[in-house]
C-alpha cells in the first residue's frame, strides 16, 4: 500500500517541522509550503492526498488558498483541515464557508492530529 501524501502549510519552520515528524513517524509522505501562493502551486502539481492549511499566511492566506483550491476541478476533492492559531468562533465559520474540511487549533495534540488525518483519509 502506497503513502498517502500529506501537504503541511506554515510560515513558521518550527511548527512545519513538528508536524512532518508526527506523520512521518506514521508513514505519511510529507509536502512542505511556506506561503499562500506555494501551497496552491504544490496543490496543483503534487496532488497532495490532504492539505494541513494554516490562515496566516505570507502572500496569501489560508482562506483565499482553501477557496481557490476547492472552486478548482483539480483540487476540490482534497481534503483540507485548518490548522491555526486562530481559535475565534468567526475564524472557524469564515475557515469552513472557504471550504475547509475541518478545523484544530493551535496548541495542538499530535494523536488528536493523527486521529482527524486518518479520519478525513478514510472518507475521501
Amino acid at each position: 500500500m502506497s503513502k498517502k501524501k500529506v501537504m503541511i502549510v506554515d510560515d513558521e519552520a518550527h511548527i512545519v517541522e513538528l508536524v512532518r515528524v508526527c506523520l512521518e513517524d506514521s508513514n505519511y509522505d510529507i509536502i512542505e509550503a511556506y506561503d499562500g501562493q506555494e501551497a496552491v502551486n504544490k496543490a496543483q502539481e503534487d496532488h497532495p492526498d490532504l492539505i494541513l492549511l494554516d490562515i496566516m499566511l505570507p502572500n496569501m492566506d489560508g482562506y483565499e488558498v482553501c477557496k481557490i483550491l476547492k472552486d478548482s476541478d483539480e483540487t476540490k476533492e482534497i481534503p483540507i483541515v485548518m490548522l491555526t492559531a486562530k481559535g475565534q468562533e468567526v475564524d472557524k465559520v469564515k475557515g469552513f464557508q472557504a471550504g475547509a474540511d475541518a478545523y484544530m487549533t493551535k496548541p495542538f495534540s499530535p494523536l488528536r492530529l493523527l486521529t482527524e488525518l486518518e479520519e478525513k483519509l478514510s472518507v475521501s
